[in-house]
């Protein structure tokens, strides 16, 4: 049931979004073995005139840069899942992106199940179920 809010640099575009959301569907599902069917993905773009990394913009450094975070329940991963997700991950973003900036980053967030559900229901509600 994880949701991924993504924010990437560059203007609008359909095959992009697809690409990204194909990407990140399949590794949340093969790696962290989250169902396809309850995972979100929110893809919202900003133009390269407005993201600056090192205090300078992207733009003026010729190159593209990704966030994301992903909310999954605690304890439901190990460390080194989350860390071959997180390199899969950026290696799937530079092969959509190209001229991908170090400085992308992707923030793995493990949430309380008592804290965390959908459907009006929290993670813990589904687990004693």
């Amino acid at each position: 049931m994880p949701i991924l809010n993504v924010k990437v640099s560059g203007q609008k575009n359909a095959a992009t979004t697809k690409a990204i959301h194909e990407l990140l569907l399949d590794l949340t599902h093969r790696i962290l073995g989250k169902k396809k069917e309850v995972t979100a993905i929110a893809i919202e773009y900003v133009d390269p005139e407005c993201w600056m990394v090192g205090g300078k913009l992207l733009s003026d450094q010729n190159m593209n840069s990704f966030y994301f975070d992903i909310k999954i329940t605690d304890e439901t991963n190990t460390k080194d899942e989350k860390a071959r997700y997180i390199k899969e991950a950026f290696e799937g973003f530079a092969g959509i992106l190209g001229n991908l900036h170090e400085e992308s980053y992707i923030y793995v967030q493990d949430v309380r199940a008592a804290s965390y559900g959908y459907g009006g229901k929290t993670q813990e509600y589904r687990y004693h179920q």
